[in-house]
C-alpha cells in the first residue's frame, strides 16, 4: 500500500508538501499541487482518516439533522446536500430528528459525539434546547429551511410567503374565486408564510380568505386527503386548493377523486416544493418548485465559512431563495405552459 512518502517521491517534492496539498494548510504553488495530485492518483494513495483529522482538528464530516427523511422534498433536499458536500470534500451523517426536541437533541449529542465540523439542523418546532447544545459546544451551525424565534442561527431559507402568493394568484388568473389552503401546523414557520402569501393574495384580490377554507395538517398524503374531505365537507363550492407541500397536494388529489371529482377542472390544485413526485402524479401536479441545487450550494458554502471563520457576524448570514412557478394540468395549465421565476412581491 502506497504511503505519503511514496507519494512525495513520485511527485518530486517532500513528504511535508504531500500534507500541505492534503490539508490545505499552507500555500502551494499550482503545478506543484498538480504533481502531487496526479501522484496521488497514480499510487491509490488514500491518507488514514483518524490521523487526518488528528493533524487537521478537522473530520471533514458534517451533521445533518432533518424533521422526516422520507419526506420526498427532505429526500431530494439532502441528497442535494451530500453532493455539494462532496464536492467540497465532506462526507455527510444523517439525522432524523421526526420532529420530536429528545430525539433532536440525541442526534445534536451524537454528530458532538463524531467531532463533526458543523450541522445543519431542519429546526422542529421545539428547538430550543437544541440549540443551547450547539451554542454550548461552539459548533457552527445553519439552520435550514424554517426559522424559529429566539434562535439566532444563520439561515437559509426560501421565500415562502412569495411563493404561495405566486401559487394563489395563478389559481386566481385560471378564474377560481373559492381558494382553500391547506398548510403545516402553526409552530413550523415555512407552514406559516406560506399561509400567510395564500391570505394575503386572496384579500388583495378582494376575495374572502375564510378560516373554514384552511386546513392545518402534518406535510403528508394522508393528512392532505383528510384535510381535503373535511374542507368540502364544510364548503362543498370550493373550486380550488393551494396545498403546502406536494405531498399534501398527492393527497388532495386522491380525496377528489374519492369524491368523484376531476382535479384541474372541478377543483384546481397546487402544490408547493417541485419533488419529483410531482411530475408522475395523474393529472401531473402544478406545484410551486424549490432551487434544490442552490439551496444545497449555499447551505454547504455558508456552513463552510462559517467553519473557517466561527467568528463571523450571525445576523447578517440569511439567504432567501426564490421558488419558480411549474405549471401542468391540476391547474388547468396544459403540459407545454411555462413561467417566468416570481419575484418577491413589491
Amino acid at each position: 500500500m502506497a504511503g505519503r512518502v511514496d507519494v512525495a517521491r513520485l511527485a518530486g517534492v517532500s513528504p511535508a508538501v504531500v500534507s500541505y496539498v492534503l490539508n490545505g494548510s499552507h500555500p502551494v504553488a499550482a503545478g506543484t499541487r498538480e504533481r502531487v495530485v496526479a501522484a496521488i492518483d497514480e499510487l491509490g494513495y488514500r491518507p488514514n482518516a483518524l490521523a487526518r483529522s488528528l493533524a487537521t482538528a478537522r473530520t471533514h464530516t458534517l451533521g445533518l439533522l432533518l424533521p422526516e427523511s422520507a419526506n420526498p422534498y427532505f429526500a431530494r433536499l439532502s441528497s442535494a446536500i451530500e453532493d455539494a458536500a462532496f464536492d467540497a470534500g465532506f462526507a455527510v451523517l444523517l439525522g432524523n430528528g421526526s420532529d420530536n426536541a429528545a430525539r433532536e437533541l440525541g442526534y445534536i449529542r451524537a454528530f458532538l459525539d463524531r467531532r463533526v465540523d458543523g450541522i445543519i439542523a431542519v429546526p422542529g418546532g421545539e428547538f430550543l434546547e437544541g440549540w443551547r447544545e450547539l451554542e454550548s459546544a461552539r459548533v457552527p451551525a445553519v439552520s435550514l429551511d424554517r426559522l424559529q424565534q429566539g434562535i439566532n442561527l444563520p439561515s437559509v431559507v426560501v421565500d415562502n410567503t412569495g411563493g404561495a402568493s405566486a401559487a394563489t394568484a395563478h389559481l386566481i388568473d385560471h378564474g377560481r374565486t373559492r381558494i382553500a389552503c391547506i398548510t403545516g401546523i402553526a409552530e413550523v414557520s415555512s407552514a406559516q408564510e406560506r399561509m400567510l402569501g395564500w391570505r394575503e393574495t386572496l384579500v388583495a384580490a378582494g376575495l374572502p380568505a375564510a378560516e373554514h377554507r384552511l386546513a392545518r395538517a402534518d406535510f403528508s398524503v394522508e393528512a392532505g386527503h383528510s384535510a381535503t374531505l373535511a374542507l368540502l365537507a364544510r364548503d362543498p363550492e370550493i373550486d380550488a386548493i393551494f396545498a403546502g407541500s406536494d405531498t399534501q397536494a398527492v393527497g388532495v388529489l386522491r380525496a377528489l377523486a374519492d369524491l368523484g371529482l376531476r382535479a384541474g377542472q372541478d377543483v384546481a390544485i397546487v402544490g408547493f416544493d417541485g419533488t419529483p413526485l410531482s411530475d408522475y402524479t395523474t393529472p401531473r401536479l402544478t406545484t410551486m418548485a424549490q432551487p434544490y441545487a442552490e439551496i444545497a450550494t449555499e447551505v454547504v458554502r455558508m456552513l463552510l465559512n462559517l467553519i473557517e471563520d466561527p467568528h463571523q457576524e450571525r445576523s447578517a448570514l440569511h439567504r432567501v431563495l426564490h421558488t419558480t412557478l411549474i405549471p401542468r394540468d391540476t391547474c388547468g395549465c396544459g403540459p407545454a405552459a411555462s413561467a417566468p421565476q416570481h419575484a418577491p412581491p413589491a
